[in-house]
């Protein structure tokens, strides 16, 4: 899980469908062609190079790393640092972040935090997202599973966001991190859109600071019931760590923030894309339906295939640096394409082909180095129980729109839908 903070929210105008001979300069980063297919633009950008200046809708110019190569070294470059106070002016002037005072309070989380700030603070999660505790609770995510799917209508067609994946991850995360039932059935899934801002002259503005104060009181809401009913859980432990001096106040609300909105969005929309990939592929399908034991190799393949996790964060030079032959002023943002990364040929053979049974499949899709997502463990369980349950009991499952007519969201660092209509021929 990881809190993708995508420059803007805002679709600009589309690329055309044909891509020009000469990549220009900037590449725009921008529109429906684009965000429906990527992957063709970012072959382009591969074979021309592993950087490339980009433009995104807010305006704002970015270095993109494209290569498996040379994400995989970004993205353990310890000379990009992830703290925002690294950006330059010109970065600063249309970087679409957070406005203040929220932005000090609420994004002092591990995704903006370099050592040893980021080394102090990720102890804190660490354990709660082991492997062995996610493997101990299975039993209760498949039950959470399960009761979604007991309430998808008894044939298609349906919406496997709205009736699904949008509620999965959550309900998982919640008993995750200690978040009480009450507590989870009131958290609004637009406040999730915060990590999208807006600029002060967007006529969405005011809805976006009514989603930012609205999360901001949910957030004191939590901290306030876990000091008073704490228990043996990470909301418990990071509200006693605050009161024992061991973190700010902003850092525990800021990794709240990241809790809540990381466990949410990303899983939900790589769910949406791991189905898709497969309702592409019917051959893949069936071969994932016949062969259950196949699910932790087939979730590997449709992460690398797919990723939700398009691209990362801003990372920041503290001087001017040389990235692969190219020259990057200090203070400008580097971001590392994740899915162009996934689709070297040059690391992954047949790399645009789906094949569940690939192996091995050193994908990248949590990123690498030490903001390596610390929820990883969580989301390979959530995409293996709610791609396997979908499989297992919609069969005949299959789009109930055409391929073209999928609405991709318009985040520019996220990859998903949010309306996924489907149909099926009985629900079991």
């Amino acid at each position: 899980m990881t809190v993708q903070e995508p420059v803007a929210a805002a679709e600009a105008e589309s690329l055309p469908v044909a891509l020009p001979e000469a990549l220009p300069d900037p590449v725009p980063l921008m529109g429906c062609p684009y965000k429906r297919d990527p992957y063709p633009l970012y072959e382009r950008m591969r074979e021309d190079g592993p950087v490339h200046r980009v433009l995104f809708p807010s305006g704002v110019t970015a270095w993109l790393v494209t290569g498996y190569d040379a994400a995989h070294a970004a993205l353990n470059d310890d000379r990009l640092g992830k703290h925002h106070d690294r950006g330059n002016d010109r970065w600063r002037a249309r970087a679409s972040i957070m406005p203040e005072p929220q932005h000090s309070q609420l994004q002092v989380h591990l995704l903006h935090q370099d050592p040893p700030h980021h080394t102090r603070m990720r102890r804190f999660v660490s354990d709660a997202f082991a492997p062995r505790r996610v493997d101990a609770l299975r039993p209760r995510f498949q039950e959470l599973a399960d009761t979604l799917v007991d309430a998808l209508p008894d044939t298609g067609p349906a919406d496997l966001v709205t009736g699904f994946a949008a509620h999965f991850p959550f309900r998982a995360l919640a008993e995750t991190i200690g978040l009480p039932a009450k507590l989870a059935a009131r958290f609004d899934r637009d406040w999730g859109k915060v990590v999208q801002p807006v600029g002060p002259t967007d006529p969405g503005r005011p809805v976006y600071e009514a989603r930012l104060h609205g999360l901001q009181s949910y957030i004191a809401e939590v901290v306030d019931h876990k000091r008073a009913h704490g228990d043996d859980d990470l909301l418990s432990r990071l509200v006693v760590a605050r009161d024992r001096r061991e973190l700010s106040q902003e850092e525990l609300d800021s990794m709240i923030f990241q809790l809540l909105v990381a466990g949410q969005e990303p899983v939900t929309n790589q769910i949406t894309t791991a189905l898709i990939a497969l309702l592409r592929h019917p051959d893949q399908l069936a071969r994932l339906r016949d062969e259950p034991d196949l699910l932790p190799r087939a979730v590997e393949e449709l992460l690398r295939y797919d990723s939700a996790f398009e691209l990362t964060t801003w990372r920041f030079f503290a001087e001017d640096s040389d990235l692969h032959g190219t020259g990057i002023p200090a203070g400008d943002s580097v971001i590392v394409s994740l899915c162009a990364a996934n689709r070297d040929p040059r690391r992954f053979d047949d790399a645009d082909t789906l094949d569940l049974g690939r192996t091995p499949n050193p994908h990248l899709a949590f990123g690498h180095g030490i903001h390596f997502c610390p929820g990883a463990a969580l989301a390979r369980a959530e995409l293996q129980i709610a791609l396997g349950t979908l499989l297992t009991r919609l069969p005949g499952l299959r789009l109930a729109v055409r391929d073209e007519d999928i609405e991709w969201i318009p985040a520019v660092l996220g990859r998903g839908t949010n309306h996924l209509p489907v149909g099926y021929d009985r629900r079991i």
